[in-house]
């Protein structure tokens, strides 16, 4: 009976240490899971930054300062390189419960609505804009802040809290871009038309 006893005994310490063994190479896997969906997020968000900047060059004031030809030229590189950018496909899905999932939706149709309504009033959208962007960082925001917002944003999952604070980001570094672009532009037509007044003189 005592060497029964020893094979149990051995058996269930062997069967333990395999059991530790699989845990231990399944915390390793879990750890490179992990890493492997930040570096995908990461390929996710270059992809983003990369289309911005493209479409940007597209339509900077450079583009409209140069001949016809060299700016059809520079078009069809900036297009071929869009093109390129857009064969890569990155997505990464996040898990969520159906309240983040509510919640998600309901944020979404929030900037939605401000972004519909950009034309109409570019003042307008850019601080209420802020005021949402504020509502999701942890820095001391500049301007009021978007209480019901940022009750919306903490009931979403944490992937897509970074990605609304991001698509804000974006939308105000366009917008702040094209209001450059509308400030210049009023800049050339007052030059203009003192240079007019000017010659009538």
């Amino acid at each position: 009976s005592g060497g029964q006893l020893r094979g149990r005994f051995y058996r269930s310490t062997s069967m333990a240490d395999r059991s530790s063994r699989l845990l231990e190479n399944l915390d390793q896997l879990e750890l490179r899971v992990e890493a492997f969906r930040d570096a995908a997020s990461a390929m996710e968000q270059e992809k983003e930054i990369l289309l911005e900047m493209i479409h940007n060059i597209q339509n900077s004031q450079d583009m409209r300062h140069i001949s016809e030809g060299e700016r059809e030229e520079l078009n069809l590189t900036a297009n071929r390189l869009m093109g390129r950018t857009l064969t890569v496909e990155v997505s990464v899905e996040t898990i969520r419960n159906a309240q983040q999932q509510e919640s998600l939706l309901h944020a979404t149709k929030m900037i939605d609505e401000i972004v519909n309504k950009l034309l109409d009033d570019l003042e307008d959208a850019k601080m209420r804009l802020m005021s949402l962007y504020g509502a999701c960082t942890s820095d001391v925001p500049a301007g009021p802040i978007d209480q019901k917002f940022q009750s919306v944003v903490i009931g979403c999952a944490i992937e897509d809290q970074k990605k609304i604070k991001r698509r804000l980001e974006t939308l105000l570094r366009n917008l702040e871009n094209s209001e450059k672009s509308i400030t210049l532009l009023e800049h050339q037509k007052s030059s203009v038309r003192q240079s007019c007044n000017s010659k009538q003189d």
